[in-house]
């Protein structure tokens, strides 16, 4: 079973809105006492929280989907809904958050940092809140909204000053043992860790961090062995140290082949540009600063090794440092050396780099601006129109289609913003298809100059609105035409029936216009 994860795609979403209530204050010898429905509350968030206790992924790796807790719905007698409670993930220092396109949206370094990663749900305002002058006892209360729902991808990559890379086998392990007090596995054969250990070194008056980055071989940076799936622990490194195994038992290895594989493998992979600097650059792995670390001197064949290839090494314009992990050789000088590369660096870094943003993905209660946009489309050879914009949508999920009221309130803010004079505009006609959001979202047949107007209201009952039921009736138009149709076939009637009676046909049966006359018999 892993122990150690370093990266997960979790799926997080805020809780939802509680709904607004509906209620009219009742007491006694005063049956309608006015609207007292409560708001509905606010959905909890869920918020990733650098954590020094944590230092691995792996509960979101069993546990991928986190849900915060929804917001009660509001009550009569003005009681608000309960606020969802935020929903707090802990994470190790220096997790990068991405989306799915693997565009960064915050580098949580230090402790306490946080970032929203899905914000929860607003709560809808009761009847209460929605009265107004003109609209004194709404018959309606808006709807909770859903919270953010979103997949994030989390990456830990380690902070330390300086890496330790190289083959399997080679030590790394141990010179971290031997200089720090981290206790990593350390064994006798190939790939024996699995996981990023880190080790503090105080060498002088410098105290910094060292990583031992899981074995490397040739192919890494396609994602052979098990380097490629660390590498991204180094690239917050100021400097790397080669550790060459001075004893290998394969006898097709010798420490400059070693060095040239794995110079080769840096020099493939691409350091997320994301985090560069404040000029805009990432230097590469392979255009840092690096030592080279002889290891294993205390064994003869690798002393007499160390000794073959240092001239060449160099030579190359390295700086080279023959230790062993065992015997405690030569560890001091490479920790200062390590030490004087590490104040460098900080000396060097003059401003903090840019850290990225973390946004706040909704900001409840506040006066956000109207921007919206209207997109023209064609949807089965008709024309449609697409409304996007944050209030327009939000303002349609608030809203409860089956209350013709509720219905009438949202016509009134849509035109308020703007939108019908931006649907004429854009060309759209009466009966034209109109979508608010993206998707499928929801589709109106668009009915231009609505008449508008609280003050109609009043002739309306609670939870309706005579705006809306006109369009299912006849308009007055209609109406005045249909009875006039009526009064000009009544009088057609009446001017038949006295054209009959002054022809002397009253006296014969009702059906003689429409019978044959009878022909006299023979004789008669």
């Amino acid at each position: 079973m892993a122990s150690f994860v370093d990266r997960v795609v979790l799926h997080v979403s805020g809780g939802t809105g509680g709904h607004g209530c509906v209620s009219v204050k009742r007491e006694k010898f005063k049956p309608l006492g006015g609207p007292d429905g409560g708001n509905g509350g606010d959905g909890g968030d869920v918020i990733l929280r650098v954590d020094s206790s944590a230092t691995t992924l792996l509960d979101y790796h069993h546990v991928p989907h986190r849900h915060a807790t929804n917001g009660g719905n509001g009550m009569g007698d003005w009681r608000n809904g309960k606020t969802g409670e935020t929903l707090i993930l802990p994470v190790p220092d220096g997790t990068v958050v991405k989306n799915k396109d693997g565009e960064v949206l915050a580098d949580l370094v230090g402790e306490g940092s946080e970032y929203i990663a899905a914000a929860g749900g607003q709560g809808g305002l009761g009847n209460s809140s929605l009265s107004s002058q003109k609209r004194k006892a709404p018959g309606f209360a808006l709807l909770g909204v859903p919270g953010d729902e979103r997949d994030i991808v989390l990456e830990l990559k380690s902070i330390a000053d300086i890496a330790l890379v190289g083959f399997p086998s080679a030590g790394k392990s141990s010179l971290i043992a031997a200089m720090s007090a981290a206790r990593p596995k350390i064994a006798d054969y190939p790939f024996t860790t699995l996981i990023p250990n880190l080790g503090v070194v105080e060498a002088g008056d410098v105290r910094f961090t060292v990583a031992d980055v899981p074995g490397l071989i040739e192919g890494a940076s396609e994602g052979k062995g098990l380097g490629h799936n660390f590498l991204r622990h180094v690239e917050r490194c100021a400097a790397l140290v080669h550790v060459l195994d001075c004893a290998a038992l394969e006898t097709d290895r010798d420490p400059l082949g070693d060095l040239d594989i794995i110079e080769k493998e840096l020099d493939k992979y691409a350091v997320d540009m994301s985090f560069a600097g404040s000029d805009g650059d990432v230097v590469p792995l392979n255009q840092r600063p690096r030592l080279v670390a002889l290891n294993k001197v205390d064994v003869p064949d690798g002393r007499d090794m160390a000794e073959f290839v240092r001239p060449e090494l160099e030579k190359r314009g390295y700086r080279v440092f023959e230790v062993s992990a065992s015997s405690h050789e030569g560890l001091k000088a490479l920790g200062y050396a390590m030490a004087e590369i590490v104040r460098d660096a900080r000396t060097a870094v003059k401003t903090a780099p840019p850290r990225v943003k973390t946004p706040t993905l909704r900001v409840r209660n506040a006066d956000h601006k109207g921007g919206f946009t209207i997109r023209k489309e064609e949807r089965n050879l008709e024309p449609l129109f697409r409304v996007l914009g944050d209030k327009p949508v939000r303002w349609v999920a608030q809203t409860d289609f089956t209350n013709d009221e509720a219905v009438g309130y949202l016509a009134d803010r849509l035109a308020k913003l703007g939108i019908e004079d931006k649907l004429f505009k854009a060309g759209a006609h009466a009966g034209d298809a109109v979508v608010i959001g993206e998707g499928d979202g929801v589709v109106f047949d668009w009915e231009p100059t609505m008449i508008g107007g609280a003050e109609l209201l009043a002739a309306s009952p609670r939870g309706s609105d005579i705006r809306i039921e006109e369009f299912s009736r006849p308009t007055r138009e209609e109406k005045r035409e249909d009875h006039q149709k009526r009064r000009d076939a009544r009088a057609a009637a009446r001017a038949e029936l006295e054209s009959e009676r002054k022809a002397g046909i009253w006296t014969e049966s009702v059906n003689y216009k429409h019978s044959k006359p009878v022909e006299p018999k023979e004789g008669e």
